[in-house]
């Protein structure tokens, strides 16, 4: 198909742009060939006329399909140009936030930033071991290619890291080195990540400057080559440098910098070790100040010199020589502040005493003088003789400059060697992978010799790059087997032809150099002479004679001429070098070392970096003319040789590329300029690596993927069998133009837009099918509406009619009612209006009336009242006439009767001097006494009257003061004083009336006082009733009260619920946390234990000699120890052959375990002496209480004296065989060959003769107490023989002699019988109080045992040394035991040291007491055991009188009472019985050489633990715990071997999880605690342990089954890993969903089903194989489940952790498929009855995601919905799959950015883990329930095929 075809209408296009490089658009009409002019429409909307160039007529390029955009590989995109690629990066980088794109071979990285979490150990895990197209493209998977190809195929390999300055390059490849690190397991060694990251603080000081581009700027490049070994770790680097920059130390462009060393020098002045230095701010310094930008925005330089100084002392540079550096950068400084003064045109001199160049000699301890002469002086040297020559002003400037750019490379130089030496490894390299951090292709405004430099190396990286392209095209074209032509691609041989051919650039350069007068213009007329016009590269500026221009590969760059020779002769004057090295300072010197040393330009210094450039130091007349020659070496040589030696080290590599895209130049994050880019795209090689995929057949398919993706482009027909055949068919059809495609053997090779075509083929078949399914549906809607539109009708034309006929039969009615209504309403209308007016006449005639009787009224009513106004007024009249006159009589009266009186009183004077006046008086007085004396007699009744009323009076008076008032005393005392005062009536009237008065006032008071009281009752009822309101008011406020505080109570009930559930949940959480931290160490414990043994077994291979000696573990040893110790008493039962062939000096061993055999024996007979001394006390109650039960006692004496007889027996037996073992220790000790052990004065002999002498001396209290004991039983024995026995009568007749004083007998048998019990009782008492006391101490002294224990063993093992060796050893043990004790409980106290010195002194205290009571105890028992000895022949005597004094008859017919109770014969206990030395046959058989897959078939689950129980119950019965340790530990470490031999076998690990969880179960069940009892039947806990609580051991199995039950996850997460990704994401389970889009250069894995890729149903299949393993082993079933959650966790974690990083995968259909696996998971958990397992859930985050991927993602109720849908998984997770997303054909749509910020604004204030990835080697804690076993013990049987015939039934 022609390429013109596709330009038809709606087809995108891009044209160029100025501001956006390239712009989208979209035709609106076909282009027709011959049309000059395109008519396009812009995205913004406008419309455009694109006129095409009439020369060449080039369409616009064509836009790929939205499908294609945003591909993982650029070179998968069917049109592959620079807009297309332009376009998908931009894409990538700011819509989907990917910072990674593949475009073939390469990896582009744009630099974010920002900083991104995708670099964490657990992306690092998901990249490792993957395919490179299988992942999203990233720098680890770039890698993990070259650590991968390296190990396969053991070929060495690069990293080229290249792009701008700010680009990322350094950032990558630390990122690919901490790779490195963390996947070849580096953490054996001192990681070398670590020192190369700790190098990059002082390479980025004295390498790195501020640029106008970049703050951080590398000014040279590395390449740094880390070594692995022969396993592929890490074991070393190394570093190589190129081209610093040394031009910036002495001159600096506008708003640059020097370098950071020199700042963080001046910003550190202040610190006490810097006074020296004499240093000050930075503008202070002629070569700090010129660019005029001191200080760099958020960087402190005072820290950064702290971090430079902190790597220094990591990298082992001493203080002494950080100090040395510093002052050679002091020195710098200064010497650029020396200032020269010229004296005329050719000389110049420096001030005298010139402060700078002083304090510059100060710091180089070199001559002032010496080299003030040489600043301003030179030497030459003719044929003939040498003299000096002054030197100018400009001249003494440039040395001072080049003598300072010289120090400071020098000083590089060292440095960098130094970080070698750190980075230096002594084993052996067998490969390395090296990375190359170099400078990118650079061109600015003036660009000089450092530019020309970095360009040229960039040519001939672009040289290699594209021949390794074009050889990996040659090499798919023919693996492919298709014909190919050779690609036309640029060469850029031609340009570097130009730079360093002969006749060259660099050859015309140095040829210049060489001249005495060759200058700049000189050199530049050369190069026009020698290359303008001949050269198509080479070009000479319009305007300029200084200046060339060279055609590159990425763009024209215009060099200035100026500086070129200068730079390149880097000349030194060798006066002052030799200054410089006679200096006093020990460190100046050694930087001139190797200008003493004339080395080849190919070959490297000792660390092996390449010297970049050597100074051509002035020779004098009497240097060989080698050291000559060499100094005159110019840069531009030796820069060449070095990049002529990376490009071979490059070319004997893999090479992998990384170009470094910087996307904006202000740094802001996630900013794309299309200009920028499009630059360092060109410059890069990206767009080339387009143009060659371009030219040949970028796009590819396998036939299956093609037939996949186009199947709906065939007809049935066309579908064949081969696949193959299939597809060449179709395409024939599809493209007549065979060149645009070609058939390989597995693949189908495109042209670009090839595939664009047939996914618009595809596309339009879809959509032509689309619209057909829509015609189609479209027509059946409308019949199927029609059809119900027209139902409808009739039934609307059907109720419309009804209703009509209804609504004219309503009209009648209504009519007829409406004439009823108007003729009543017009009589009723009539009728109120005659009513309305005869009521308004009415009340007219009322109103008329009333007002007219109104008016009548009112003048009736005035003419009253006037007439009683005139009455009174002339009534007034009358009145005041009358008073008027009769005071005018009376006054008149008045007047006349004064006048009478006063005659009448002078006749009566005139009477009163007359005698007769006096007797008539007299006569008259007589009569008046009588008369007064009638009125007092009367006034005395008067006053007796008046008194009774006063009385009465009162009486009321002060009833009523009582009742209303208190001051009735006053009315008492008034009347006290009437009574005394009867005379003064007067004043008692007088006081009558005050009385009155008062009376009047206390009635008026009573009245207040009533009022008050009223008024005080009225507000108390007022009160009350406020009260009674305000109670009313209170009781609601109470009511209210208390239903809010049953409402709080309800609220707070509820909170302390959910709080409860909360913390429980928490306590929870934390107890599996904490379930988890104890599993993963008791994990990381198994991890060493197995790298222990891997390490015995290395020095086991590596030493053939074995060392003399053996290793046991003791039998005494505990439970813990034994279960920790790898010299278990199996292994030592299987060395037993091996060491019975060693020679006879080997011996001593077994004899050390003879001797502690003797030592455990002992013991035992300490314990058979206990049980003799209690069957002793026994016997002492026997025998009191022997008359009560006399006939009772069975006649069985005989077989109790032959079991004593057969105990005495047994103990001296034992004593004999100690004896003979005594014997045979001494015999082998005496016979041994080595003397330096077993010579009597050496220190190994006396210990272990003391130690047998001590056995000896316990042996000989032994026997005594032995002795004692039969002595005792004897007596016992002799008292109690039956009569028939004595056959002497003398005897007998003595003996009835004796007993005549009977009573006698009697009371002395009574009293010493009390005496006894007393003795007794006192005995019991401080028997108990003893026991009490030994119980406290008993911990301490089974922990003293156990120590003790361990020293023995220790010592054991310290004899087989020699005595030099066993100080050593001893002390070493001494010191490890301190030092742990010591950090147990500094650790413990850590936080509180008086804690831990207060615990010190109570412990030194507490164990003097234990000493004080631990000698009371000694004592104490030896005090017991006198007393028992005494009483023990107490006791003997008794019986010896007591069988005197019975009668003969009674002693016939006594029985004798049993010493001890005989057992009787049982039926089976559900025991087993075994010999010691059938022990390791037993686990042989039952163990080792056991096979899971028989057993679990033919026999019941768990039987070896049933078997192994058994055996432990028979141990436990016999009381031998040296046998169920023995038993215990063996079982634990066969265990451990067989789980370590065959713990990749998911049968053989679930068989002894389930039996070793059976054992713990039945070591459970019958411990006899009743917490375990209660689950048991009666007969079970009749099977009971009786002697030994195996708790310890408990725990140690309980950690075995942990360990087990850890490394059976392993398994099958290593069986289920392969499957997971391929089933669950790859394979198409629902066949046609999924589309297959087209892939690029990086293949990914197929999601087609081929016969070696695993599905779903390898997957269930897989699961069932576990699930019937667990079930046939009879796991327990809740064992089943945790296992079951596990698995589900592992499929679900690595499903979404490949999700999360492949783009490809997160697609709609992609999520469908997901859901419908998941649901076949929950289908088989709901099978196995596993629903409640708690496998779903762990499920969820991958479900979430699933759904994720199909809900809509458009509005925020779709935000909203996804926040409150996706709670289980993070916000980065969320985030992550939507910027994946990626639709598979074009029905989908993309997630937009807005979206996307929606749901991070919504998710902002969700508390979450930042972690991208789920942690898929997680383990949940594991907890065994537990299940206690139905199975009864005694009805077992032990099958014949295991072959344990030895083993006996009890």
């Amino acid at each position: 198909m022609a390429a013109s075809e596709l330009y038809t209408k709606f087809a995108r296009v891009w044209i160029p742009d100025p501001e956006e490089v390239w712009k989208s658009a979209e035709l609106l009409k076909d282009y027709k060939p011959g049309d000059k002019v395109l008519l396009l429409h812009l995205e913004e909307g406008k419309d455009l006329e694109y006129r095409l160039d009439p020369k060449t007529k080039e369409l616009p390029h064509l836009r790929n399909p939205d499908i294609l955009v945003g591909e993982n590989d650029l070179t998968a995109l069917s049109y592959l140009h620079e807009p297309a690629v332009l376009h998908n990066l931009r894409v990538r980088f700011i819509d989907s936030k990917l910072i990674y794109t593949y475009c073939g071979i390469v990896l582009v990285a744009i630099n974010p930033y920002e900083q991104l979490p995708i670099y964490g150990e657990d992306i690092i895990n998901a990249y490792s071991g993957q395919n490179m197209g299988d992942m999203d493209p990233h720098i680890f998977a770039v890698a993990e290619e070259a650590y991968k190809q390296m190990a396969r195929d053991e070929r060495n390999q690069s990293i080229i890291v290249s792009g701008e300055s700010g680009a990322g390059k350094t950032v990558s490849a630390k990122y690919a080195m901490r790779y490195f690190a963390t996947v070849s397991g580096s953490a054996s060694e001192a990681n070398v990540e670590e020192k190369v990251l700790a190098s990059n603080p002082i390479m980025e000081s004295i390498g790195n400057a501020k640029t106008t581009r970049n703050d951080n700027s590398s000014r040279f490049g590395k390449y740094i080559e880390i070594g692995f070994d022969k396993r592929y770790r890490i074991i070393g680097a190394n570093m190589r440098t190129y081209l610093l920059e040394k031009s910036r130390v002495v001159f600096q462009a506008e708003e640059e910098r020097n370098y950071h060393i020199f700042y963080q020098l001046c910003a550190s002045a202040k610190l006490p070790e810097f006074k020296m230095l004499r240093l000050g701010d930075a503008n202070n310094f002629h070569y700090t100040k010129q660019g005029g930008s001191p200080v760099i925005e958020g960087v402190d330089d005072a820290k950064e010199m702290a971090h430079t100084r902190q790597a220094c002392t990591l990298l082992g540079i001493s203080e002494s020589y950080q100090m040395g550096i510093f002052r050679i950068l002091a020195g710098i400084l200064h010497l650029g502040n020396v200032g020269f003064t010229s004296r005329d045109s050719d000389s110049c001199t420096i001030p005298p005493k010139h402060e700078p160049l002083s304090i510059f000699c100060d710091l180089m301890g070199v001559d002032y003088e010496e080299m003030c002469h040489w600043l301003c002086h030179r030497k030459l040297a003719t044929a003939t003789e040498t003299y000096i020559k002054p030197i100018s002003k400009l001249q003494a400037t440039n040395a001072r400059d080049a003598l300072a750019k010289h120090i400071y490379a020098k000083l590089f130089n060292w440095i960098v060697d130094h970080v070698n030496q750190a980075l230096h490894s002594a084993v052996k390299q067998h490969s390395f992978i090296g990375v190359l951090d170099i400078y990118g292709f650079e061109t600015f405004e003036i660009n000089s010799f450092e530019q020309f430099c970095i360009n040229y190396a960039n040519e001939k990286l672009q040289q290699q790059f594209n021949m390794h392209v074009f050889k990996l095209e040659q090499e798919e074209y023919m693996k492919e087997q298709i014909p190919w032509t050779l690609i036309d691609f640029y060469d850029n041989q031609p340009c570097i032809n130009l730079i360093e051919s002969k006749l060259g650039i660099l050859d015309l350069l140095d040829e210049e150099c060489k001249m005495p007068k060759g200058t700049d213009d000189t050199w530049a007329q050369k190069l026009y002479n020698t290359h303008l016009n001949k050269c198509a590269l080479f070009e000479k500026p319009r305007l300029s004679n200084k200046a060339f221009i060279i055609q590159h590969f990425a763009d024209k760059v215009e060099y200035q001429c100026e500086g070129f020779l200068e730079k390149n002769k880097d000349t030194v004057f060798e006066e002052q070098i030799k200054v410089l090295k006679s200096s006093k300072f020990k460190m100046l010197p050694e930087l001139f070392q190797d200008d003493e040393k004339a080395i080849s330009p190919t070959s490297a210094t000792s660390s092996g970096r390449t010297p970049l450039s050597r100074t051509p130091v002035k020779p004098t007349k009497g240097r060989p003319g080698q050291m000559a020659k060499e100094h005159k070496k110019t840069v531009g040589h030796q820069f060449r040789n070095s990049l002529h030696l990376l490009m071979e080290t490059l070319n004997a590599t893999t090479p992998h590329y990384v170009r470094c895209i910087k996307p904006n130049d202000f740094k802001f994050p996630f900013t794309f300029d299309e200009k920028r880019a499009v630059q360092q795209l060109r410059a890069c090689g990206v767009l080339e690596t387009i143009r060659i995929s371009a030219a040949g057949f970028p796009s590819r398919w396998t036939y299956q993927e093609f037939f996949s993706r186009y199947r709906v482009l065939m007809k049935q027909k066309d579908v064949l069998g081969d696949r193959k055949q299939t597809c060449k068919n179709v395409l024939e059809k599809l493209i007549l133009d065979k060149d645009k495609y070609q058939f390989g053997k597995t693949k189908i090779f495109f042209r670009a837009g090839q595939v664009a075509y047939l996914e618009k083929l595809r596309a339009d078949k879809l959509r032509a099918a689309c619209i057909r399914i829509q015609k189609t549906i479209r027509g059946w809607l409308l019949r199927k509406k029609y059809l119900r539109m027209q139902r409808a009708a009739i039934t609307v034309q059907r109720y419309v009619r009804g209703y009509q006929a209804r609504c004219y039969a309503k009209f009648l009615r209504r009519t007829k009612a409406a004439t009823i209504i108007q003729k009543n309403w017009r009589m009723y209308v009539v009728r109120k209006k005659y009513k309305i007016r005869r009521a308004a006449t009415i009340v007219l005639q009322s109103c008329l009336r009333g007002y007219l009787a109104r008016n009548r009224y009112h003048k009736i009513l005035r003419e009253h009242k006037a007439v009683i106004i005139q009455k009174w007024v002339r009534g007034w009249l009358a009145r005041t006439h009358y008073r008027r006159t009769l005071e005018a009589i009376i006054y008149l009266q008045c007047c006349f009767r004064r006048m009478m009186a006063k005659r009448e009183l002078k006749k009566l004077k005139i009477e009163a001097r007359s005698v007769e006046r006096y007797k008539k008086l007299h006569i008259g007085m007589e009569n008046k006494i009588m008369q007064l004396q009638r009125k007092v007699d009367e006034q005395n009744k008067d006053y007796k009257c008046l008194m009774e009323k006063l009385t009465s009076l009162e009486g009321a008076y002060s009833s009523e003061t009582e009742k209303l008032r208190s001051d009735l005393e006053r009315l008492q005392l008034s009347e006290e004083e009437a009574k005394v005062a009867t005379g003064r009536v007067l004043s008692l009237q007088e006081e009558i009336a005050k009385l009155r008065k008062d009376l009047e006032q206390t009635q008026s008071e009573k009245k207040s006082i009533e009022e008050r009281a009223d008024r005080y009752k009225q507000e108390t009822e007022q009160l009350v009733s406020n009260l009674k309101e305000e109670n009313s008011l209170l009781k609601q406020e109470k009511e209210v009260l208390n239903h809010r505080i049953v409402e709080q109570a309800k609220e707070m009930t509820e909170t302390m619920e959910k709080k409860l559930v909360e913390e429980t949940k928490q306590l929870e959480l934390d107890l599996n946390d904490e379930r988890l931290r104890y599993q993963n160490l008791l994990n990381e414990f198994s991890r060493l234990e197995e790298r222990y043994d891997d390490l015995k077994e290395e020095m086991t291979l590596m030493v053939n000699v074995p060392k003399p000696g053996h290793k046991r573990t003791d039998s005494t040893h505990s439970s813990n120890e034994s279960e920790y110790t790898f010299s278990s008493e199996m292994a030592e039962m299987e060395d037993i052959p091996s060491r019975a062939e060693e020679p006879s000096e080997k011996k001593v061993p077994l004899d050390m375990s003879l001797f502690l055999k003797l030592q455990k024996r002992v013991t035992e007979l300490e314990q058979e002496k206990q049980v003799m001394q209690d069957e002793l006390d026994r016997r002492e109650e026997q025998v009191l209480r022997s008359k009560a039960k006399e006939e009772e006692r069975p006649q069985l004496r005989g077989a109790e004296l032959e079991y004593e007889s057969l105990k005495r027996q047994e103990l001296e037996s034992e004593n004999k065989k100690l004896k003979n073992e005594l014997n045979e220790l001494r015999k082998a000790l005496s016979e041994k060959s080595a003397p330096e052990v077993t010579a009597p004065g050496a220190p190994a002999y006396r210990v272990l003769m003391e130690q047998l002498t001590s056995v000896s001396e316990e042996l000989d209290v032994r026997k005594e107490e032995v002795l004692i004991l039969r002595s005792q039983l004897v007596s016992q024995k002799e008292a109690i023989q039956p009569k028939n026995t004595m056959t002497d009568a003398t005897i007998l007749l003595e003996d009835v002699q004796k007993m005549k004083d009977k009573g006698e007998i009697a009371q002395a048998y009574i009293g010493l019988k009390e005496t006894n019990r007393l003795l007794e009782s006192q005995l019991q008492s401080q028997k108990r109080s003893h026991e009490n006391e030994a119980e406290a101490l008993r911990g301490e002294i089974q922990s003293l045992k156990e120590e003790n224990n361990r020293q023995q063993q220790l010592l054991a093992q310290n004899l087989q040394l020699p005595p030099e060796a066993r100080i050593e050893a001893s002390l070493q043990h001494e010191i490890t035991r301190l030092t742990n004790e010591n950090l147990y409980f500094e650790e413990l106290y850590a936080d509180d040291p008086k804690k831990y010195q207060s615990y010190r002194i109570s412990l030194y205290k507490r164990m003097i007491d234990l000493m004080e009571q631990l000698e009371k105890q000694d004592k104490t028992v030896r005090k017991l055991k006198k007393q028992l000895k005494v009483f023990a022949k107490k006791i003997g005597e008794l019986e010896v009188g007591q069988m005197e004094n019975i009668s003969p008859g009674q002693i016939i017919d006594e029985p004798i009472r049993p010493v001890n109770i005989p057992r009787k014969e049982k039926d089976f206990q559900g025991m087993l019985e075994y010999k010691k030395e059938d022990e390791q046959k037993l686990v042989k058989n039952l163990i080792l050489e056991l096979k899971p897959r028989g057993v679990a078939v033919n026999l019941i689950p768990g039987l070896p633990a049933y078997i192994l129980f058994m055996c432990v119950r028979h141990a436990d019965y016999l009381n031998d715990d040296q046998k169920v340790r023995s038993l215990l530990t063996s079982t634990i470490n066969s265990i451990k071997k067989v789980l370590k031999k065959r713990g990749d076998d998911f049968e053989t690990v679930s068989f002894w999880l389930s039996n070793t969880c059976r054992f713990l179960h039945c070591l459970k069940q019958y411990s006899g605690e009743e917490g375990f009892m209660k689950h048991n039947t009666s007969r079970q806990n009749e099977h009971c342990l009786t002697n030994f609580d195996l708790a310890e051991y408990r725990q140690v199995l309980s950690d075995l089954a942990i360990q087990i039950y850890q490394q059976l996850v392993r398994v099958l997460e290593n069986i289920l890993q392969p499957m997971i990704v391929s089933g669950m994401l790859e394979h198409e389970t629902i066949q046609g969903v999924s589309g297959v889009k087209p892939t690029g250069l990086r293949k990914r894995t197929s999601s087609i089903a081929d016969e070696g890729t695993y599905t779903l149903d390898s997957i269930l299949r897989q699961l069932n194989s576990f699930h019937s393993v667990m079930c046939q082993h009879g796991m327990d079933p809740e064992l089943i489940k945790q296992v079951a959650k596990q698995m589900f966790y592992i499929v679900g974690a690595v499903t979404l952790n490949n999700l999360l990083l492949r783009k490809d995968m997160c697609s709609w259909s992609k999520g469908m498929q997901i859901r419908y696996n998941v649901s076949q998971l929950e289908e088989w958990l709901r099978d196995k009855n596993l629903m409640n397992s708690g496998a779903k859930e762990t499920l969820e985050p991958l479900i979430q995601a699933a759904q994720l991927l199909q809900v809509k993602k458009k509005t925020d109720d779709d935000a909203e919905a996804i926040c409150s849908m996706c709670n289980a998984l993070t916000t980065a997770q969320i985030v992550k799959v939507l910027n994946l997303y990626t639709p598979v054909n074009e029905f989908e749509e993309r997630v937009s950015v807005s979206f996307i910020r929606t749901i991070q604004v919504r998710l902002r204030d969700r508390k979450d883990s930042p972690q991208l990835l789920m942690d898929a080697k997680h383990i949940f804690p594991v907890t065994f329930p537990f299940n206690p076993s139905s199975l009864a013990l005694e009805t077992i049987q032990i099958p014949a095929s295991l072959g344990l015939g030895f083993i006996a039934r009890v």
